[in-house]
């Protein structure tokens, strides 16, 4: 099968097609042949080496979800399986191929309608997104901050928090089409990088992280919550946590949120309920765009450029 590898960690020209042997599903996985492979931040955090102390090494196959077909199941698994069409995701790696395996409990069926280019773009955003704003206790009425809501989590997240009845929902953007395209999908208040803080927010949702996270901190109000979701601009200042003992009265708090911590039937169940709101039209994909497997590495220099909004997805 033709895959990309990782062959050395660094700047996009590390990413290189190759010929890589058939994969074969193990007992309790399924072989499916992917239509569509979701190009996400984590990815671009492994290829650079930021994660280089997890165990990756170069020669990986990066990539975590895919959407197409089942062609062979392993032992233990249900043949019914065979020719559905679904979203999975592949663990650590191994989505960037013509061929992906997945455990039985990471894939979802996909809804009638709805395209595996949409699934991918939704089938991991939207179940981080949803638990996301579960974490930082958000209740309908309170106010939003998204930082990083050009992604595709975050674009996500603008859709849940308005559908949830948020009483403000602000973005952070680097320009004023897409604070437009923001708007549309239901953020309130636009701030650009320049230092703009659009006063106080009960819950911050910040994609990015690295430096500038403590100044996001100062930014919530009374018992307010910062819910780090990701790092794609590097990890924070090692002080970082000074910005809430120095207002220590006021009861704000810090704290992460990885899927992994979600049981497996809920992040499943929500995952299959949001794919069906995309195929009813109730939440929308937001897709930059489809190249060709073996122009990844051209997907993640339009990344590391910040030009993506939504999501890159490579077609196998």
């Amino acid at each position: 099968m033709k895959a990309v590898s990782i062959q050395a960690f660094g700047d996009p020209d590390g990413l290189v097609v190759i010929d890589a042997p058939d994969p074969a599903p193990a007992p309790g996985q399924v072989l499916i042949a992917t239509e569509a492979i979701g190009v996400g931040g984590v990815d671009a955090v492994i290829r650079r080496g930021t994660l280089g102390g997890y165990g990756f090494r170069a020669g990986i196959i990066p990539g975590s979800e895919v959407a197409g077909r089942v062609t062979a199941v392993g032992d233990g698994v249900d043949r019914a399986w065979i020719g559905r069409a679904v979203w999975a995701f592949t663990g650590v790696g191994g989505g960037y191929a013509e061929l992906a395996v997945a455990a039985l409990d990471d894939i979802t069926a996909l809804p009638d309608g709805l395209s595996p280019v949409d699934a991918v773009t939704l089938g991991s955003a939207a179940p981080v997104a949803h638990f996301a704003l579960a974490h930082g206790r958000f209740a309908p009425g309170e106010s939003v901050l998204v930082r990083g809501a050009a992604g595709s989590i975050g674009v996500t997240a603008v859709q849940l928090a308005a559908r949830a009845g948020a009483g403000r929902i602000a973005v952070t953007t680097s320009s004023p089409e897409r604070g437009k395209r923001l708007r549309q999908l239901g953020a309130t208040t636009v701030l650009d990088r320049s230092g703009e803080t659009g006063g106080e927010f009960d819950v911050i949702l910040d994609i990015v992280g690295g430096a500038g996270l403590p100044g996001f901190l100062d930014r919530l109000a009374d018992n307010g919550r910062l819910v780090a979701v990701g790092v794609v601009g590097g990890y924070p200042p090692a002080d970082f946590g000074m910005s809430l003992m120095r207002a220590f009265q006021r009861s704000r708090s810090f704290a992460t949120f990885s899927l992994n911590t979600v049981p497996v039937p809920a992040r499943n169940a929500v995952r299959a309920d949001e794919l069906a709101a995309a195929a009813r039209g109730d939440l929308l994909p937001v897709v930059h765009d489809v190249l060709d497997l073996s122009e990844a590495a051209q997907a993640h220099r339009r990344m590391d450029a910040g030009e993506v909004f939504g999501r890159i997805v490579l077609r196998a």
